[in-house]
């Protein structure tokens, strides 16, 4: 199966940024006529498949236009887990007859506290929110009233938001559980807390296994995988892993699993002869890691489906209540675990 092309294959064809594509292909203001047509051409030769939001929806009272909103610095490392999310809400939005406009919030945009485009030059009845955005822009979310809101794998602690979310807390318990049945009782945690909320329910899911084991939580068993401030694995940042080692890592996503094991390699230990790891997600590019990883599997489709249903009755004015759906994932089992007992 050919691999599907994203705005970043684009971005990169041209030396330009996702930003730029992204604006080129939704017809959107700050991009030069030359560059739009260079970008479209492109586009075409690489076989981009755009999303039907180019399609007006005529006079369907049931067809809406709905923008998806996703930081600059979710798009730029690999296969972006919010880049499959996006997809799949393009696709399932086509089939309710209603249409997804993209934009990529830029850095630039995110330090200016500077509104989406696409409500600023309101070409969209509803909008979804991919991903945390960094620093304080979330206040800016906060004051947008003009249109149906909805946040898309995280909430906002403080406003009365819409949101659909993963099990973080239940499914790193549960991951936690299984690796005490296999006989660990030395278990360490990997993510940065407060880094994002989800980071941070997975580790009370973790501390409450935990806990019902009659095990305490270590501080030098809590280990950081990211900057608070950056918010994305690598860029720079290293693991350090402990120098007592626990017999299993907890790690808060598949990308940062395979991180620890390749630190776990560099120490000459293997996984999982020597040290188990799981992880979160089950997303994790191609290539990356050589070891199955057992995880906790995010059910995308379910939480997509959720968020259209959500924002088109908010939309239609059926729907009044805020607050926060959780969706069930599931454990995926696989060989980087060592059964100890």
């Amino acid at each position: 199966m050919a691999k599907a092309v994203k705005l970043a294959d684009i971005a990169s064809a041209l030396n330009v940024s996702t930003v730029t594509v992204s604006k080129a292909l939704s017809g959107q203001k700050g991009v030069s006529q030359e560059m739009r047509e260079k970008i479209i051409q492109v586009a075409d030769e690489l076989g981009y498949k755009q999303p039907s939001s180019i399609v007006k929806p005529g006079k369907n009272q049931n067809s809406f236009y709905v923008g998806i909103l996703i930081p600059e610095k979710y798009m730029s490392k690999y296969d972006s887990f919010y880049w499959q999310m996006y997809q799949e809400l393009a696709t399932k939005a086509v089939k309710k007859e209603c249409f997804t406009m993209l934009e990529v919030l830029s850095d630039e945009d995110t330090e200016k506290l500077e509104l989406p485009k696409l409500i600023k030059e309101q070409k969209v009845d509803g909008m979804i929110v991919i991903g945390r955005p960094g620093g304080k822009y979330i206040e800016v979310l906060r004051s947008i009233d003009k249109i149906p809101l909805l946040y898309l794998d995280f909430f906002d602690e403080v406003g009365n938001c819409d949101a659909v979310i993963t099990n973080s807390f239940y499914g790193t318990y549960m991951l936690t559980n299984y690796l005490f049945q296999m006989g660990h009782t030395k278990i360490s945690y990997v993510g940065t807390l407060l880094s994002t909320g989800s980071i941070t329910d997975r580790y009370f899911g973790y501390a409450k296994s935990l806990l019902e084991h009659g095990q305490e939580v270590r501080k030098d068993w809590v280990i950081e995988d990211r900057d608070v401030e950056e918010g994305l694995v690598g860029k720079g940042f290293e693991i350090i892993l402990p120098k007592e080692m626990p017999t299993a890592f907890v790690c808060n996503c598949d990308l940062t699993a395979s991180e620890v094991i390749k630190r776990l390699r560099e120490k000459s230990l293997r996984v999982p002869e020597d040290v188990s790891v799981v992880g979160f997600d089950n997303f994790l590019f191609p290539g990356l890691c050589d070891v199955p990883i057992t995880t906790y599997e995010v059910d995308t489709k379910e939480m997509v489906r959720k968020s259209l249903q959500i924002l088109i009755k908010k939309i239609r004015k059926e729907y009044t209540k805020a607050g926060v759906n959780v969706v069930e994932g599931q454990l995926i089992f696989r060989n980087s675990v060592k059964k100890l007992i």
